[in-house]
């Protein structure tokens, strides 16, 4: 690897090491690490662990607002969505 960061909780990878050890560094994510990707001497990316949400997202039901008054009848099927 090309620089271990200072923090615990992460390191530095070229563009090229992350593209050949993708899987290596994922399972690093999914331990708590954060892994910068640099192109160059430039830092340009990091991967992170994703927030474990718990629920799955229902599309278009958890978005706020509402429907226009222009539409004269919402379709049966969109109940679940109005």
């Amino acid at each position: 690897m090309v620089d271990q960061a200072a923090s615990v909780r992460g390191m530095e990878v070229t563009v090229q090491e992350a593209k050949t050890q993708l899987s290596r560094l994922l399972r690093r994510v999914e331990a708590g690490e954060e892994v910068v990707i640099r192109r160059g001497r430039d830092r340009v990316a990091m991967l992170v662990r994703v927030p474990n949400g718990g629920t799955k997202r229902e599309i278009w039901g958890d978005l706020e607002g509402s429907m226009s008054d222009e539409f004269d009848e919402v379709p049966g099927d969109f109940d679940a969505y109005a």
